[in-house]
């Protein structure tokens, strides 16, 4: 049950990270040289990210519970 919480924990941050990384390139657009974006752009690429990064979190998290479950 406790993954349940934690999955819907992660659709709010999704909003959260998308309106960050939306901030972040606005107030460096000029020093990276690229235009800023809006939300909805942002949010694309947030979801790109997430899905770029989960599946590795996943995994390493896999091995370091079955590690922990051979030692004890």
């Amino acid at each position: 049950m406790r993954d349940f919480f934690k999955l819907a924990a992660a659709g709010p941050m999704f909003f959260v990270s998308s309106w960050m990384l939306m901030l972040f390139a606005g107030a460096l657009a000029k020093n990276v040289g690229i235009l800023p974006f809006g939300y909805v752009t942002s949010m694309v690429a947030t979801i790109g990210l997430w899905l770029t990064i989960a599946p590795a979190i996943g995994a390493v998290a896999r091995l370091t519970r079955s590690k922990k479950s051979k030692k004890g």
